[in-house]
């Protein structure tokens, strides 16, 4: 038994934790995505795995409408990232009465990124 990782498997664990990652938000993430909920496609299984899986009501209307029944537009997991990925942290720097001060403060997410962060059960206060 070597001492020293193969080059495969220094690549392919990385990778296989951003798959996992990504599963797990996208997961969180599905009742604003394009995707059906697992448990609906659970419940819609066929014994015939060659067959192909028809898109349940509330999925095709999701499609149609591009948005949910809370007004909210639905997104692609791509286009969500991009979304989520506006939210920032400012470093702000002033001077007040000769002292120079500085803080940092989050963007205010929209009602859309509030949504996602709640389901992703996230927080944007650090407590480092």
């Amino acid at each position: 038994m070597s001492l020293f990782a193969s080059p495969v498997s220094l690549v392919c664990k990385p990778l296989q934790l951003a798959y996992y990652v990504e599963w797990h938000i996208k997961q969180a993430l599905a009742p604003m995505l394009f995707v059906e909920v697992e448990s609906e496609l659970t419940k819609r299984a066929s014994s015939n795995v060659v067959t192909q899986a028809k898109r349940s009501k509330k999925a095709l209307s999701k499609a149609r409408k591009k948005k949910k029944s809370d007004k909210f537009p639905v997104h692609s997991f791509s286009t969500m990232m991009a979304d989520l990925g506006t939210i920032t942290l400012n470093t702000i720097n002033t001077r007040i009465e000769g002292t120079d001060i500085t803080f940092e403060k989050i963007t205010q997410p929209t009602p859309l990124q509030q949504k996602a962060i709640e389901l992703l059960n996230v927080s944007l206060v650090c407590t480092q």
